[in-house]
């Protein structure tokens, strides 16, 4: 199974925020129908299921540390064991917390380091969040790497999932280069450049045919 880019499992719909999905998907989805004869067969298949986000920037970025580098039944289970020790997920309720008890729920030295990290960023105001929205994908991305425990990756997910930003394209991305490559290349491997060539025809919606590659691994 393909991991939900956006750090949020069935397991965690009891903590999340309520989802919204973009106002621009269905927009999308009849444009990329047109110029795309993957995207055209594609679409159809999953026309029940779009992209579903949250909204508290806090969480998003927490969950994501959590869920680094280890496995969906891991990071699951680790994320359940965190929410019981800050059911509200925020900045401050982390802080209180503080390391040893982080630590206690089963987060690593380095990721209880960064998720304080973060708490901190958030609490002491060295992050334009309220500006984020009014923000270019590029200026996100590198506010949000200054952060220990998140790359380019984690920023680029943030920016769909959380801001909803249509036209991102996460080349690091395994599930992306994975679906471009069994979709439009027969399975062959493929390069930034085959990923950068295939993309092109998507622009203004590569968040949006990036999902739908997603979804063609993993439906669920």
């Amino acid at each position: 199974m393909v991991r939900d880019p956006s750090g949020m499992s069935d397991t965690d719909k009891e903590f999340s925020e309520p989802p919204c999905t973009p106002l621009y998907w269905e927009e999308a989805k009849a444009e990329l129908m047109k110029r795309d004869r993957i995207m055209r067969k594609l679409i159809p298949q999953f026309s029940n299921l779009q992209l579903i986000g949250r909204d508290d920037p806090f969480t998003t970025l927490t969950r994501s540390i959590v869920a680094q580098q280890i496995s969906n039944v891991a990071a699951d289970g680790l994320w359940r064991r965190f929410l019981e020790l800050c059911p509200k997920s925020t900045p401050a309720q982390v802080l209180r917390l503080g390391n040893e008890k982080l630590f206690s729920c089963g987060l690593s030295k380095r990721k209880t380091e960064y998720i304080l990290d973060l708490a901190e960023h958030f609490k002491e105001k060295r992050l334009h969040v309220d500006k984020w929205g009014e923000m270019g994908d590029e200026d996100v991305i590198l506010e949000l790497i200054q952060i220990r425990g998140i790359g380019r990756w984690t920023a680029e997910m943030f920016l769909i999932f959380n801001l909803h930003r249509p036209n991102i394209l996460p080349l690091d991305d395994p599930g992306l280069l994975k679906g471009i490559s069994i979709n439009y290349f027969s399975g062959e491997p493929v390069s930034r450049s085959d990923v950068r060539e295939v993309a092109a025809n998507w622009e203004p919606w590569r968040t949006v045919a990036t999902w739908y590659l997603w979804r063609s691994l993993d439906p669920v």
